[in-house]
């Protein structure tokens, strides 16, 4: 049956005096959502120069505002960690942009109960807020900490590479806020796009979060040092500083 868990509820609970509960036929005819798919032809996915970030923080504020996340809470950010090199005193500061991964194998997507969150065709992961039942299962299967329960909406929440303004032509907010030119986003499908030249050319030098995990994320960085590649993300909270350790290159 395709039917919202959330509308079966709130339907279920009207009960009126001398009368009975509404029947399951009629819960049944809930409007079935609008889900964009996107298209086959485009693979969209992100790459975040480090050499380029400022840690302006221009991105998240963007962000914010375009997709109106309540306060407190970001679909995207950039850490800031407090490294000191081994063996030596020195220490210097490391900015990590943070976002969802959209992964070609995202772990969220499997154990959402009311299939509210899926993958579009062309690779971006959204989440059917009509269907979400702000159930957190998808929050805790998410390795990246990218997800968050909105607690405006009671739905889950995240990043979307801002689908809705790609679908007209427009550039996520992220990237277009960043003044340095740090994000870069486009379709891997097409080997002429800025995003699959700039793969092509540091083949060697890009790096993703968690490889270990197999999601095959699709926010790809380019000059990460290794230490952040897996050991730091499972303690990494957003806007605080951290110590690691790692070696002088």
């Amino acid at each position: 049956m395709d039917i919202s868990k959330r509308h079966f509820l709130q339907q279920l609970s009207v009960v009126t005096a001398g009368a009975s509960l509404i029947p399951l036929a009629q819960a049944s005819l809930s409007l079935k959502p609008e889900r964009h798919e996107g298209s086959d032809k485009q693979r969209y996915a992100m790459l975040i120069d480090l050499r380029r970030c400022i840690g302006c923080q221009s991105c998240t504020v963007s962000c914010t505002i375009e997709n109106q996340t309540p306060q407190g809470a970001f679909r995207t950010t950039v850490n800031q960690y407090q490294v000191k090199f081994a063996d030596s005193d020195e220490v210097t500061n490391v900015l990590l942009p943070r976002l969802c991964n959209h992964c070609d194998d995202p772990p969220c997507v499997p154990v959402c109960p009311v299939q509210a969150t899926f993958q579009r065709k062309d690779g971006i992961v959204v989440i059917d807020n009509t269907r979400c039942v702000g159930c957190a299962y998808c929050v805790q299967a998410c390795p990246y900490d990218a997800r968050f329960i909105n607690h405006t909406t009671q739905t889950a929440d995240k990043c979307t590479f801002c689908a809705h303004r790609l679908e007209v032509g427009l550039l996520p907010a992220c990237v277009e806020s960043c003044v340095g030119g740090a994000r870069i986003i486009g379709d891997l499908h097409d080997p002429n796009s800025t995003i699959s030249t700039l793969l092509a050319a540091h083949r060697d030098a890009i790096k993703v979060l968690k490889p270990e995990n197999n999601t095959h994320p699709h926010v790809f960085y380019l000059g990460l040092d290794d230490a952040f590649v897996s050991p730091l993300q499972g303690r990494a909270q957003p806007a605080l500083w951290q110590e690691v350790e790692i070696c002088h290159p």
